[in-house]
């Protein structure tokens, strides 16, 4: 059995995709968002919201937790429901349930998507008290900004990427596919959960600049859009599930290596190198440019296929074990309890209690 056969797949068909949803994030990428969440709504709501996300509760308090894609979504989209507030407690003025669907309105029909991302500042600027959006043109690039109004403002780091996520999302929608991102800047200081950016943004991304800002090339702002009210119903019905996570990977090298391996797990880094047309030592000296070893992007990996089909009931953990490479279940039982605190089993355990209808349902 290869790692493909028991992948996750979500129902997308192409292999970029399926890579892409099998990539997680750290759960210090969201610690804000849940910090807002615990602001905004009692103990027993969040529980719920987590509960119905598919998050085993116990899991999050691990240091070395992750999310996958779904579970993000699902976290997204059952505390924006359960707050009423489609940013969570996020900025300093709730955005009410509806005004997401009014923004996909107000840009859909617009003569380009340079017209479409005014307008999306201009909706955006009546709604948040604590930051206006700010549309700027520079030779051959566009830049979506996020200005404090007051030097006083604090950063909520979770809300910066996910207005400029939304930006992003935004734009792909109405060009009709992922478009490329040229930068992403964050004003606030490198975290110690950078890695997980290039994940959800396809560009380089630097920390500390003056403002947060996301830029495109300016010809991408001259394309027309197209598109209608059936297809803003079904944007808005699953988002953010189609641009939360970006399914480009030449921007980083760790998601190349991880894209060639998630095809076939048992390449060797002279296989991955060749298919990169580069030399074995150039490929481990690239990764060390960025911190990284082949071995760490395999066992990234690895986990990653791990957290996604614990969650199945049709496959063993023998059948996982041995798809993912590991010699035997119980090198596997100390391999997944070192990435999370938990053994297969427990994890698996409260993963299906999750997903078990409630007694006399």
């Amino acid at each position: 059995m290869d790692s493909l056969s028991i992948t996750v797949n979500g129902g997308r068909t192409d292999k970029a995709a399926r890579s892409v949803s099998t990539a997680t994030v750290s759960l210090e990428l969201v610690q804000d968002l849940l910090l807002s969440l615990r602001a905004l709504c009692s103990e027993p709501t969040l529980d719920e919201c987590l509960k119905q996300a598919g998050i085993v509760k116990e899991f999050i308090s691990h240091p070395a937790s992750r999310l996958t894609h779904d579970q993000l979504v699902r976290l997204y989209q059952e505390s924006a429901a359960a707050t009423g507030d489609e940013m969570m407690g996020l900025w300093s003025r709730p955005i009410r349930t509806g005004s997401l669907k009014y923004i996909v309105r107000a840009v859909m029909d617009a003569p380009t998507i340079r017209v479409a991302l005014y307008r999306f500042t201009q909706v955006w600027n009546l709604l948040l008290d604590d930051y206006r959006l700010n549309l700027a043109q520079a030779g051959d690039s566009m830049s979506l900004e996020l200005i404090p109004r007051s030097t006083k403002i604090g950063v909520n780091r979770f809300g910066h990427a996910l207005i400029l996520k939304l930006t992003h999302g935004i734009v792909s929608w109405l060009v009709g596919r992922e478009v490329p991102v040229q930068r992403v800047v964050f004003v606030f200081q490198r975290p110690s959960f950078a890695a997980d950016y290039p994940i959800l943004f396809p560009a380089p991304i630097d920390f500390g600049g003056q403002f947060s800002h996301i830029t495109f090339r300016a010809e991408h702002g001259r394309i027309r859009a197209e598109r209608n009210t059936a297809d803003v119903r079904e944007f808005l019905k699953r988002a953010p599930r189609d641009w939360i996570f970006t399914s480009y990977h030449e921007h980083v090298m760790r998601l190349k290596v991880r894209e060639l391996l998630y095809a076939d797990l048992g390449r060797t880094l002279d296989d991955v190198s060749s298919k990169l047309h580069m030399s074995s030592r150039t490929l481990i000296r690239r990764l060390q440019d960025e911190n990284l070893s082949f071995q760490g992007i395999k066992d990234d990996l690895r986990r990653d296929l791990a957290i996604l089909n614990l969650a199945r009931k049709d496959v063993s953990l023998a059948e996982i074990s041995y798809a993912l490479g590991f010699s035997s279940p119980a090198v596997f039982h100390r391999a997944f309890r070192h990435w999370t605190g938990m053994t297969p089993g427990v994890y698996r355990a409260a993963q299906q209690e999750l997903q078990s209808p409630p007694a006399g349902g």
